[in-house]
């Protein structure tokens, strides 16, 4: 999969022609085809090939290493999260990094006061907790905050970092005696309500994708 989605980046990749079966760099300074109009059209099959294949291998993961990412890594991540679709460029998310094992554990422990051990371990011990707070004065920012989430997931994904989604720590943390206090040291701006959480990490298990109901989707005419 990280073989196939560098060869959408330039100056990395060397890809066969679809049209005269050369192999050539996709990027014209480093070599060209001797047909270069082969090289434009292979560059973006390749790079069509590399989202659809994120896409499809992305699951959802349950299991982590106990592995720390690497902080360069974490930023790439949000900075493809934050280059999300959203409303009217609203923007109508915030979005917190908890990496600190301290903060984990209070903030376990005020979910274990409402959920008990099921609260606590909800996170999966995964390393990387994100928090995402929206906007409560933008109508469709939970919308937003969706799309926020799935792009950070599906670039943890091609960054080799398994995630998944969320939903029972916002409603721990909403319950919770200690809520106020979690919401204070996680400092989300007034008027911002948690929406979604996400588990991030080394994943330490590789789950079969569940069937999905292709028809739900239908066209048309």
């Amino acid at each position: 999969m990280i073989k196939s989605l560098l060869c959408a980046l330039p100056l990395v990749a060397v890809v066969a022609c679809g049209e005269c079966g050369a192999k050539k760099s996709n990027c014209a300074v480093a070599g060209e085809c001797e047909k270069k109009e082969c090289v434009a059209q292979c560059t973006k099959e390749c790079a069509a090939d590399a989202v659809v294949e994120n896409i499809m291998t992305r699951r959802s993961i349950r299991k982590y290493k106990q592995q720390a990412v690497p902080r360069d890594v974490l930023e790439k991540i949000m900075e493809c999260g934050i280059n999300a679709p959203n409303g009217q460029g609203k923007q109508s998310w915030e979005v917190r990094v908890v990496e600190n094992a301290e903060l984990q554990d209070e903030i376990k422990a005020a979910m274990a006061a409402v959920g008990g051990e099921r609260a606590a371990g909800c996170f999966y011990d995964a390393p990387v907790w994100v928090f995402v707070a929206r906007d409560n004065g933008y109508d469709f920012s939970t919308i937003d905050c969706g799309l926020l989430s799935q792009n950070i997931m599906l670039a943890a994904n091609a960054m080799g970092v398994g995630s998944v989604c969320l939903g029972s720590p916002v409603r721990f943390v909403e319950n919770s005696p200690q809520r106020d206090a979690v919401l204070e040291k996680l400092g989300f701006s007034d008027g911002y309500e948690l929406c979604i959480c996400i588990a991030l990490g080394y994943a330490d298990e590789a789950p079969v994708a569940k069937p999905r109901n292709a028809e739900k989707v239908k066209f048309i005419d």
